[in-house]
């Protein structure tokens, strides 16, 4: 079958059983995938040895007539800060470079026990701690769009191996955007499910858990539909995963009187004119379809900046964890981590002021959906940028390279379910994501209008990706 490797998920699960597909000939053309692009991307770090041990053994269940999972004989990767049995699981750090677990985290067992055959671990930056991907021990990870700018980080090397054909789905982690925005630079789909929705555990660094998430990152909107259910519930070790009744998904549901606020800028400045402009085109898309478009400012948000009030958070909490971890292997971290470590603790005062906004933060996004049930808004102020850009540019306006996350990681501090999904192209053809936000637990939602966002993007952004997509 031609280019099986570029089929989502689903499909490639109702092809394997319709027998088809075999799992051995998928698994192999993600491999050979691999062998041909992973050279320019590097984002594949690690193979697993026995993948195609389970491949066939996966086929062998299906030409038995053996009850099938959900994404039986489908390839997955796994970001490799989250804890594989057995297989190597580095944290992008020489520190643990030798690091083999015993157990697996949980998401990776629940893709295991719904027939997923686990294929290899992708790169990230140290420690996940970074919003571009590459460390000392595997180098950087390139975009598939342009080979000169960044993924994004954290689950940058996710994000550039799905797209590019390497694995089927993938699952990352997100503390700030890092599942989000690499899929806003490569033109995939990236779900940050409630927080609580998904269990941690296996996760690392073991920090800032009541703001982590772990999720997947996928071709399609209904490829995260079908993977949502399968990582959620609790597992019994993680304190922020509770039993929630499984996540009502309808992707065909009527959009009718669904209520969408659209801030195309505002709390999120400076945005690029042609992210605004995708977000907007976006709300239009929606107003058609026949929900209930509404264009706000949330002015009264901007006194809790998210990225003033995790710079605090992340910075007194994170350093304070990993530094017992690093001491006397400061010769083996990234300069990144190097600096980061070494900067000045915010002071107690502000760090109390920064979990007081944290608060603030979450009764206004909470205000804000007893009216509303999505905001659409932008996933990132611009396109992937070049590597190693020590500023971002913003229609002539410099920012910091951290001012890429000022839309995403608002919705980690209030644990809000988002998605983002490709709708366009900048003026210099890189995907242009918009992000979904929904209300607690109404994951439902999120993906419903995200899936119906999917069906009606810009036909450019398809053509255009079928040629990027082939590199």
């Amino acid at each position: 079958m031609e280019d099986i490797q570029f089929i989502d998920a689903t499909e490639l699960a109702g092809l394997i059983r319709a027998k088809t597909l075999s799992p051995v000939e998928l698994l192999n053309a993600c491999l050979d995938r691999i062998d041909r692009v992973n050279p320019k991307l590097n984002a594949v770090v690690t193979l697993v040895d026995n993948a195609l041990d389970r491949a066939r053994h996966a086929e062998s269940a299906v030409m038995r007539g053996e009850s099938l999972g959900p994404l039986h004989g489908v390839p997955f990767t796994v970001k490799d800060c989250i804890n594989t049995a057995g297989i190597r699981t580095t944290g992008g750090s020489l520190i643990f470079k030798d690091f083999v677990p015993e157990r697996n985290a949980t998401v990776v067992d629940r893709l295991n026990a719904a027939g997923g055959v686990m294929m290899a671990k992708t790169n990230l930056p140290e420690f996940a701690l970074w919003w571009e991907t590459g460390n000392r021990m595997f180098g950087q990870t390139n975009n598939p769009w342009n080979l000169d700018r960044t993924p994004g980080g954290s689950s940058g090397g996710e994000a550039a191996a799905i797209f590019s054909g390497m694995s089927p789905i993938g699952i990352g982690s997100d503390v700030g955007g890092s599942i989000r925005e690499p899929a806003n630079y490569c033109g995939i789909v990236g779900l940050k499910a409630t927080h609580g929705r998904i269990p941690l555990t296996g996760h690392w660094p073991e920090v800032l858990l009541r703001y982590m998430h772990v999720g997947p990152l996928t071709k399609t909107v209904r490829d995260a539909a079908l993977v949502l259910p399968i990582l959620s519930g609790a597992d019994g070790k993680d304190p922020y995963a509770l039993s929630f009744p499984d996540p009502a998904i309808d992707l065909k549901r009527s959009l009718q009187d669904i209520r969408i606020a659209v801030c195309p800028e505002g709390y999120f400045s400076p945005i690029a004119t042609d992210v605004k402009n995708t977000v907007v085109q976006a709300s239009k898309a929606l107003e058609e379809l026949g929900c209930r478009v509404e264009l706000i400012s949330l002015d009264k948000w901007d006194d809790c900046s998210g990225l003033s009030i995790s710079d605090s958070i992340y910075s007194a909490e994170g350093k304070y964890w990993l530094t017992p971890i690093v001491k006397d292997k400061e010769e083996f971290l990234a300069p990144i981590i190097k600096r980061r470590l070494s900067a000045p603790q915010p002071s107690m005062k502000d760090y109390q002021k920064a979990l007081i906004d944290c608060e603030i933060l979450r009764q206004n996004v909470a205000h804000l959906f007893s009216t509303y049930d999505i905001l659409l808004c932008p996933t990132g102020p611009v396109v992937a940028h070049p590597h190693g850009s020590s500023r971002l540019n913003v229609d002539g306006k410099e920012i910091v390279p951290r001012s890429a996350l000022a839309a995403t990681v608002p919705f980690d501090l209030t644990g809000s379910p988002a998605v983002t999904v490709p709708f366009g192209l900048s003026n210099d053809g890189l995907p242009v994501g918009v992000q979904l936000v929904g209300r607690h637990l109404d994951e439902g939602t999120v993906l419903c209008v995200a899936a119906a966002l999917e069906q009606v993007r810009d036909i450019e952004f398809e053509s255009t990706k079928r040629s990027k997509v082939r590199i």
